[in-house]
């Protein structure tokens, strides 16, 4: 429910407020600021949602305190703080800033960021305080997902408890900045679904890149240094509506506006399928949702519990035939077309070869695998895992990236053996069969000819 005359301002200032049933707009008219009662709900809330449906809100001010009434006051104090009043004139909810303006002014920005800021700034790392660096269950164009690590804020996705209700939900999506940084799907403290670590071009979950699609309205970066980890995509057309939500259910999904039919559209959901269910196959083996069943252990790998394994339940993985010898001399079986493995527990340096990875690796004995840190440019960088691989999942073919596994050296040796045995069975096979369909050919056309005759 929404009880909103729009006004023609952007902006608040310590002489200019709202109050419930009025608004502001921003400049390019894609979002309003106002009140509004989510769903079923009687609560009054402050939010944001797109001006060509009310109903996307993409970010709640006061998601866990709702007024009781439509008393509610957005006002910019003196000091530059944004407070939400009730009707006993109490703050129900404020923005908090270490810094004061000489003229602070709350502005709305085309972008769907509500910011504080001194005056006409416009350089946001000036601003005093932006909804930008508090998400809710909304991840718009812009925004950025990860870590200020200089202050130590964290911006991140959380989902709403229902559809009727904003308050802080079960499921949030994050960067999880331990080891190489990858995008996750947390319930509570625990990963349920992980995107995967950035290999230049896109997340390795995904298994093409987004910039190969036709006609690409989106544009990707994932920015990594000493003072930032974060993620954020830009529209290539102003035009375009798309965000990316986390619903109650933990389910990722973006949405575009389709202007014909004035109603989202579906792009795309992350958490489709089971094999995007973090760890499900356990360590040592992946996921093929081309196969039954799903898990398979990795070549040279059985499974730890096969009687738990073959009913189904395979979070117990796999564990080696033979163990590595390390000083005995291992090598490394290579994997091409997956999804990489968890990178909490790994190390990684920019601008090292894959040649050197491999050396680097070898000469660890904790290192289980390697590979390139970005696939751009025939593959830069490196990438080591220490500790059991998990989280695995194979591509159809022209998917993925290359994985090298550390193996035991008389391992690799069977696995060559099998190979050679398979690929000469498989030969003999395509003779005998061959054969069979030559004379089947002949004694057809035989037949054929005498009955001519």
């Amino acid at each position: 429910l929404r009880i909103s005359t729009p006004t023609t301002p952007d902006t608040i200032t310590p002489n200019r407020y709202i109050r419930d049933g009025e608004s502001l707009v921003s400049a390019g008219g894609s979002f309003e600021l106002g009140f509004f009662s989510p769903g079923k709900s009687n609560g009054r809330y402050l939010g944001i949602w797109y001006t060509v449906d009310t109903e996307a809100v993409v970010w709640v001010a006061n998601r866990e305190t709702p007024l009781g009434d439509t008393s509610g006051v957005l006002k910019v104090t003196e000091q530059g703080v944004l407070v939400l009043l009730n009707s006993s004139n109490s703050i129900v909810w404020s923005s908090n800033t270490s810094r004061t303006a000489g003229n602070p002014v709350s502005q709305l920005l085309d972008s769907g960021n509500l910011v504080v800021k001194d005056g006409n700034e416009t350089n946001p790392v000036n601003f005093l305080w932006q909804s930008f660096d508090y998400l809710c269950d909304t991840f718009l164009p812009e925004m950025k997902l990860g870590w200020d690590l200089v202050t130590g804020l964290e911006r991140y996705v959380s989902s709403w408890r229902s559809k009727d209700d904003p308050a802080l939900g079960e499921f949030s999506l994050r960067i999880d900045h331990r080891g190489f940084p990858q995008a996750v799907v947390v319930k509570g403290a625990k990963i349920v679904a992980s995107a995967g670590s950035w290999n230049g071009l896109h997340f390795t979950a995904y298994p093409y890149p987004p910039q190969t699609r036709p006609n690409p309205t989106l544009e990707y970066e994932f920015v990594l240094n000493k003072d930032e980890i974060y993620y954020e995509f830009r529209l290539s057309k102003r035009s375009t509506f798309s965000r990316y939500i986390l619903n109650p259910s933990g389910i990722a999904q973006r949405l575009t506006w389709v202007h014909q039919t004035h109603s989202w559209e579906l792009s795309s959901t992350f958490q489709a399928d089971r094999c995007e269910n973090y760890a499900l196959c356990g360590a040592y083996a992946s996921c093929n949702l081309n196969v039954s069943p799903l898990c398979a252990c990795l070549n040279g790998f059985v499974p730890k519990s096969p009687k738990e394994w073959n009913s189904g339940y395979w979070s117990d993985g796999c564990v080696r035939k033979i163990p590595l010898a390390c000083s005995s001399g291992d090598g490394f079986l290579k994997y091409t077309g997956v999804k990489l493995p968890d990178t909490s527990s790994s190390w990684f340096d920019k601008s090292t070869s894959l040649k050197e990875c491999k050396g680097l690796c070898l000469n660890n004995c904790s290192c289980t695998a390697y590979a390139n840190l970005d696939i751009r440019e025939g593959g830069t960088g490196c990438l080591l895992w220490f500790g059991n691989l998990i989280d695995i999942r194979e591509f159809t073919p022209g998917g993925g990236q290359d994985l090298y596994i550390r193996m035991a050296a008389s391992e690799l040796d069977q696995i060559e053996k099998r190979s050679k045995f398979n690929k000469k069975k498989l030969l003999g096979i395509l003779l005998i069969s061959s054969t069979l369909f030559l004379l089947g050919t002949l004694i057809i056309g035989l037949i054929l000819y005498r009955r001519k005759k």
